[in-house]
């Protein structure tokens, strides 16, 4: 039967690091589930951040570990995600790093809103557990230069959530399989339509309400006013937590086409603005109201790759029939995918001239299909790197915050890939990183 967590409960949560207030359950004789190793092999999970996102990627690892702790700042979210995923028995945290401490705690999913996935990954990594992060790993950057040094230094795992690389029926994989293999010859042009994002606004300032902490919330963001729109699900919209579609989107399509074009260790050289549109007006870069969205609702960003292919961020591209999805074109075909179809003539071919099975295998780093989540707990076993790891994930992260920078200082950019430096534009170069509030900032 399910037990409603007290205010008192949750306060003993708060206060203790779990080690025995109640009987944990745990300590119980645990079950093995196929594909999830031996009974013996269930990790404790420590969940932190339990809105959409981390209390998705929560139910998917309960497959093969135990959720133990839980932390969240908004106090509702935590005692709905404890009866969910831990039938009311996790250990309890505002405070993440509280949930750090437990020794229980071997594997951290880290489901917060994006300008806090820099600064939790360093500290669980140098707390010596293993990561995986949601999408988009970083706010800027500079925070994706600090985590590719911490993940070298602390040898953890950190496997990011961009689940195209290991889901939907492969679709994705066969798509970069198919440009490595030439069955679409040089390619030209590749574009990511990733759909627009919202108007909203002027929002009223309002009183947090009670059961949530929004000075921790902000974190390194600066403090202002509360609005339930800045905060959860929405925060999307609002540069000072994210980058609107270009980092939410981006993070999987622009990571799927540097993928595909041997650019997944590489970067642009060139990014151009065609057009962009925000709903409320920048000055130098900066939104001019504070009460209402300010991510861009449409926009088209070209980036010059070496070899000569370009790469079109958009927000749709309706003249080439899609909303979402990739399209790859070479020299000798062209071919489109999302997470629905793999279509094309160069895919239809394959019903004659099958893509071989160890080139997928080669994609996937030497293993064999599996979820996202389970290719991150497999790499913890042996020590491996994650399908999605940070070294890609930063560089295809890279260009869509250079894509960003660009269309809010309303200029093109020249970008040194080898170097992370723009060029000629000593503005732009600072826009690498951003002021963080005291007390938050991350240190790498």
């Amino acid at each position: 039967m399910s037990r409603r967590v007290s205010r008192r409960r949750f306060v003993q949560g708060l206060c203790i690091t779990g080690a025995g207030m109640w009987m944990p359950y745990w300590v119980r004789p645990r079950r093995a589930t196929a594909g999830a190793g031996s009974a013996n092999d269930r990790p404790g999970v420590g969940v932190i951040g339990l809105g959409w996102r981390g209390n998705d990627i929560a139910a998917q690892v309960r497959r093969f570990g135990d959720v133990v702790a839980l932390a969240d700042v908004d106090r509702k979210h935590l005692e709905a995600a404890n009866q969910k995923h831990a039938q009311g028995r996790a250990a309890l945290y505002e405070d993440y790093r509280k949930l750090l401490e437990d020794k229980r705690v071997e594997l951290v999913l880290v489901g917060t809103p994006d300008h806090w996935h820099t600064r939790i990954c360093v500290d669980a990594m140098r707390a010596g557990k293993d990561v995986y992060c949601e999408k988009p790993l970083t706010l800027t950057i500079e925070e994706g230069q600090v985590l590719c040094r911490v993940v070298k230094e602390t040898g953890r795992v950190l496997q990011v959530g961009t689940q195209q690389r290991s889901e939907y029926g492969l679709m994705f994989q066969k798509a970069v399989a198919l440009v490595q293999q030439g069955r679409i010859g040089r390619v030209r042009r590749v574009t990511c339509a990733i759909g627009g994002a919202p108007r909203g606004g002027p929002f009223k300032k309002q009183k947090p309400p009670a059961h949530l902490n929004w000075e921790r919330w902000l974190g390194q963001a600066p403090l202002v006013d509360y609005i339930p729109q800045r905060c959860h699900i929405e925060f999307r919209w609002w540069y000072e937590y994210s980058g609107g579609k270009m980092t939410d989107w981006g993070a999987h399509h622009v990571d799927i086409a540097q993928w595909a074009i041997g650019q997944d260790h590489g970067g642009p050289e060139r990014i151009e603005v065609i057009m962009v549109e925000h709903p409320v007006p920048l000055k130098k870069g900066h939104p001019t109201r504070d009460d209402s969205y300010n991510t861009a609702t449409r926009f088209h960003v070209r980036c010059y790759f070496p070899g000569g292919v370009e790469l079109d961020i958009r927000d749709n591209a309706p003249e080439l029939g899609f909303g979402n999805g990739i399209l790859f074109q070479g020299e000798k075909g062209r071919f489109f995918v999302n997470r629905g179809r793999l279509t094309g003539k160069p895919v239809e071919a394959l019903k004659d001239d099958p893509l071989p099975e160890e080139v997928l295998t080669k994609l996937r780093k030497g293993r064999p299909a599996m979820s996202h989540m389970q290719n991150f707990i497999e790499c913890t076993r042996d020590r491996g790197t994650p399908i999605s790891d940070v070294w890609t994930h930063h560089r295809a992260l890279t260009t869509c915050h250079l894509a960003n920078i660009a269309i809010r200082l309303g200029r093109n950019l020249r970008w040194d890939a080898k170097q992370e430096r723009i060029l000629g534009d000593e503005e732009a170069q600072e826009w690498l990183s951003r002021p963080q509030r005291k007390g938050y900032e991350i240190t790498g």
